[in-house]
């Protein structure tokens, strides 16, 4: 996930209050957070570590998930778009009106 930081901001305050159950959570989202920095053509460099975590190879798709970005890698991506849309809605789109 890729938040501006005023989001991030809201969202590391949640996570942190969470309970002591949830510490591994708490490292894991807390503890790989890292800062970028677009370049001056608007490019965010992900470190490797960041990259081989979330299992991006090569090509990328970045979603607009409102108070956040989603990074994933293209073939990943697709496949589990594909798998979500041979699925029923899900009930939480029962009574959504488009």
């Amino acid at each position: 996930m890729i938040f501006p930081r005023p989001e991030w901001e809201k969202f590391r305050e949640r996570i942190a209050q969470l309970p002591m159950s949830a510490q591994w959570w708490k490292r894991i989202f807390l503890g790989n957070a890292m800062d970028v920095e677009m370049d001056a053509t608007g490019r965010v460099l992900v470190s490797p570590e960041l990259r081989q975590a979330a299992g991006i190879a090569k090509e990328t798709i970045l979603l607009g998930m409102g108070s956040h970005f989603e990074l994933w890698d293209k073939a990943a991506y697709e496949a589990q778009e594909a798998e979500a849309l041979q699925g029923a809605m899900p009930d939480a789109f029962k009574d959504f009106s488009f």
